[in-house]
């Protein structure tokens, strides 16, 4: 077998798998290195050079030996007469580049070659397509169920790549069959002496904001931006969104004309119930409007801790903490703040506390409140502010010193 029947050999293998030349050339050179290195010994593999070229069909093996008159080393060395028909200005002791014929590898060898060869294309294959999907992380993706096992499904494209989709990237009440076509965010690939892993995930918060680029198009045009998502996968998602044009409402965006919009992601999401919430610097409001479907009355914020603390009438609490609280849960992780929920008599309750117990409060202040019939917190917080200033002896200064002291009692007792 001649240089240009391996090259051919090499070359039909190769272009069955789609291997470009350049590619090529460079396993073919590799791996008669390898088999240099096993006929010879990996001791004296620097002593070789290997170059393929592809378009005159030829590989030539070029080899260091050492030029002497008797042979002791056949690997190593030539004989002087030999050596100047290759040079004729060599000497003994000095080096001469012999021209090795790849056909003295034998059949078997070559043969070997081809099934390493295999599997360096399936290698190049693993890493072309590892580069094609490196680059599409965070992008939606979709293919057809191959595989349904306990704990994953396994996922072909088109192109036959195979993707894995985890029991913890599926949508609890997803239901797969063979042959079904599917999407998923890609959310890692990673690619090892293990193999070429490419994992997808339909329970991440990326794949839902991903759905609405895809539906909203003021999303994509940067009109309309998601500020932040909160999702319990396949049960509720919480989604804020803000409109940096006051002509468009980012909400009714996002909804669509008679909810064409968000409907189509609930099917995707096999009717996973998202809220879409309208952005608003002010905490008070975003907490507010986080709470939906509950209504609260009342918020006590702690922009520092952060923390919240939402009065609901008593009837409506349970729709405030929803099923196992899961919209306080969420509202929480969506707003940033940790939220506390309380009902109106409780929180009242704890309101009526007898002035004299609290500390800060002055014996003159007391009185001149004990004589307009002011005797608890409770007292105080209902009277208005104007009425407060009437009150001969109780000024601007009294009333804010004495509402920040009342205030301060509150919410101590509320936690």
């Amino acid at each position: 077998m001649n240089s240009k029947d391996i090259i051919d050999a090499f070359t039909y293998v190769a272009n069955e798998k789609g291997i470009d030349k350049i590619s090529l050339t460079a396993i073919i050179e590799d791996l008669f290195l390898t088999l240099i290195s096993k006929k010879f010994g990996e001791e004296n593999e620097d002593k070789f050079s290997v170059i393929v070229n592809m378009d005159r069909g030829e590989i030539e093996i070029f080899q260091e030996k050492i030029v002497v008159e008797k042979i002791s080393d056949e690997n190593n060395e030539i004989l002087l007469k030999d050596a100047l028909l290759i040079d004729n200005t060599l000497t003994v002791g000095e080096i001469c580049i012999d021209i090795l014929d790849p056909s003295t590898f034998g059949r078997r060898l070559i043969n070997t070659a081809k099934h390493h060869l295999l599997n360096r294309i399936k290698d190049v294959e693993k890493k072309s397509v590892y580069d094609e999907f490196v680059n599409k992380v965070e992008d939606i993706y979709s293919g057809y169920v191959h595989q349904i096992q306990r704990n994953r499904i396994f996922i072909s494209d088109e192109n036959k790549n195979e993707l894995i989709l985890p029991k913890s990237g599926q949508i609890p009440n997803d239901r797969y069959k063979r042959g079904q076509q599917i999407r998923g965010l890609i959310e890692s690939v990673d690619y090892s002496t293990k193999g070429l892993e490419i994992i997808l995930s339909r329970t991440s918060n990326v794949f839902l904001k991903r759905l609405f680029e895809l539906e909203v198009p003021e999303i994509d045009d940067g009109i309309i931006e998601i500020k932040a998502i909160s999702r319990e996968p396949g049960e509720r998602s919480k989604v804020v969104v803000f409109s940096s044009d006051r002509r468009i409402d980012a909400v009714g965006a996002c909804v669509g004309m008679k909810g064409n919009r968000i409907q189509s992601i609930v099917r995707e999401l096999n009717g996973e119930k998202i809220d879409i919430i309208n952005w608003s610097e002010k905490p008070e409001i975003l907490i507010s409007r986080s709470l939906a479907p509950a209504n609260p009355i009342n918020l006590l914020i702690d922009e520092e801790k952060p923390y919240a603390v939402a009065i609901f009438e008593d009837e409506d609490l349970a729709i405030a903490i929803g099923s196992n609280g899961q919209n306080i849960r969420l509202a929480s992780d969506v707003t940033g703040y940790t939220i506390d929920v309380k009902k109106r008599s409780d929180y009242e309750s704890n309101q009526e506390i007898d002035l004299k117990s609290i500390s800060g409060l002055s014996e003159k202040i007391l009185n001149v409140l004990a004589d307009n019939n002011i005797l608890t917190s409770r007292d105080f917080v209902k009277t208005e502010q104007e009425n407060l200033l009437k009150i001969k002896g109780f000024g601007v200064k009294t009333y804010e010193k004495t509402l920040l002291v009342v205030k301060e009692a509150i919410s101590t007792s509320q936690e």
